[in-house]
């Protein structure tokens, strides 16, 4: 498996990797080693895992290099000359001040001091005073260029029209550039491994895995590949500030999929989506993003903390809780508002950024409303953790908002809080609203209407035990675990590599079996 990231934080891959080796697969999971880090390797159960350091020169657009004379002439130029000035400055300052503190003493203390010294320190104070102020213009400007050249403009989307007219499906080399740093990052790695499989996952990593298959091929090598779609792409908001982020990845992904041997993803309606919009002879297998039953790893003895400690509450205070990115599109800001007609409730943050400026401002929210003492951040646990961690709560909060992505799929903590057996309030997205009403785990609200939220949550606290009742359904919970979607993983491998070694149904035990290698590719 290849991921773009450092693989800890990402519980999907994670989970994959380990069950494949549990199943007798040979499994190295290539990730993503912090910037300006070095290579790091570790073992997740019988699974390999190697992060490789990837710069990300292409990332960088030519504009980004050079000064805005036009727009901003007084701008310090992009090299990071601005902040180094910037900081001698602030250097220069704190040496004046010691400089004054001496004199002081040496005054006070009756000790010699030059003639000249109260003056020449006035002097460069007051310099000082003016070149702070100058270097602060200039990196002001500097901010201002930034901000004024985002590739939003006309100019920039005509730009990408024409690429995309031109080029068609390889437009992204223009577009996104940036897509070869993972390839030149991953691509030699990969090639050193040689596998039989390679498990690429979401869509930057399409394209590392088609690319290696195609380098393998040439060389009379067969490579089987996996492409595990995590999400719809057309319908994801722009990870970049930028016209050409999104076209740049979609014309990627486009060009790369024909070379799937096999297409895997997180749902049913996705992967309908998938299959019309890629022309997929075969519908892609299903593998939900459900946890897992382990609640430790073998030999561990690290416990599970204590949600309601953690938020000093006892186990009478009614506790809602949300675990998993904090962004506005979560929606997060419909609990924090309706918190002063919850007078009782607390409300716990489990999320991956607890300093994000998007937290703080959930955070000044909370001060203005009086609200503040009842909302808590809380840092992620393991992913082993998760599920007897959240159980500690009363109230699983799922508020997303409605984009394209959010109707389609039962997502990560929907499993998880009803593992964690919490009665549900979810907003009124597709997929999630249907399901919810189906089981009864449930009340589904208006997505960001603050009195609806209060209407669910009240009826929830009012009588839990009802909405846990609905988990007592025969098979619910059996069919939402990953040990059930692993045994669809393992289908999935054994149908892309037929000749592999008989492995006895014991594998995931003993991790005999099979010889071939899987490289997993995530994203």
């Amino acid at each position: 498996m290849l991921v773009d990231n450092g693989v800890i934080g990402d519980s999907r891959v994670q989970k994959a990797a380990r069950s494949a080796a549990d199943a007798g697969w040979d499994v190295v999971l290539l990730g993503r080693a912090p910037a300006g880090g070095q290579p790091q390797s570790w073992r997740l159960g019988d699974a390999e895992v190697r992060l490789i350091p990837m710069p990300e020169p292409l990332a960088k657009r030519r504009h980004e290099f050079r000064r805005a004379l036009l727009r901003a002439p007084l701008a310090y130029p992009p090299s990071g000359i601005g902040a180094h000035r910037a900081q001698a400055v602030k250097a220069w300052r704190a040496d004046l001040q010691v400089r004054r503190a001496a004199l002081t003493l040496a005054a006070r203390d009756g000790g010699r001091v030059p003639s000249l010294a109260w003056p020449t320190l006035r002097f460069e104070e007051k310099f000082s005073t003016l070149v702070r102020l100058w270097v602060s213009l200039r990196n002001r400007e500097l901010s201002r260029a930034r901000r004024g050249r985002k590739l939003t403009s006309p100019w920039d989307r005509a730009y990408t029209l024409f690429w995309q007219r031109l080029r068609g499906g390889g437009a992204w080399r223009r577009l996104e550039p940036g897509l070869w740093d993972y390839e030149l990052a991953y691509g030699p790695v990969v090639d050193e491994l040689a596998p039989d499989l390679i498990h690429a996952n979401d869509f930057r990593m399409i394209g590392v895995g088609a690319r290696a298959k195609i380098r393998a091929a040439a060389q009379g090598r067969r490579i089987a590949l996996l492409w595990d779609a995590h999400e719809y792409l057309p319908g994801v908001q722009p990870w970049r500030d930028n016209a050409r982020w999104l076209p740049g990845n979609v014309a990627h992904e486009r060009e790369f999929v024909p070379y799937a041997d096999a297409t895997m993803t997180v749902s049913g309606g996705l992967a309908d989506l998938l299959q019309r919009e890629h022309g997929l002879a075969e519908r892609p297998a299903v593998v939900l993003n459900a946890p897992t039953l382990e609640t430790q790893p073998a030999g561990s003895a690290e416990p599970v903390p204590d949600i309601r400690a953690l938020c000093g509450i006892g186990p009478g205070t009614p506790l809602l809780v949300y675990s998993g990115v904090a962004a506005a599109k979560r929606g997060l800001g419909v609990m924090v508002e309706a918190l002063p007609q919850l007078p009782e409730a607390h409300v716990a943050f489990v999320v991956n950024k607890p300093q994000s400026a998007y937290v703080k401002g959930l955070l000044r929210r909370a001060e203005e409303l009086g609200v503040a003492g009842r909302v808590h951040l809380l840092p992620y646990v393991p992913h082993n953790q998760v599920v007897p961690f959240l159980a500690g709560a009363q109230v699983g909060v799922i508020p997303i908002q409605h984009w394209p992505n959010h109707e389609i799929a039962l997502i990560t903590k929907f499993f998880e809080y009803s593992h964690a057996r919490l009665p549900l309030v979810v907003s009124d997205v597709r997929t999630m609203a249907e399901t919810v009403r189906e089981t009864g785990q449930g009340e589904v609200f208006e997505a960001e209407d603050v009195a609806d939220f209060v209407r669910a949550v009240t009826a929830v606290l009012a009588d839990p035990a009802r909405y846990r009742a609905a988990y007592d359904r025969p098979g619910l919970l059996a069919g939402w675990t990953w040990e059930a979607q692993a045994e669809v993983l393992d289908d999935v491998y054994s149908r892309l590599l037929p000749a592999a070694p008989p492995r006895p149904m014991s594998a995931r035990d003993t991790s005999t079996g099979a010889e071939q290698t899987v490289v997993e590719v995530g994203a």
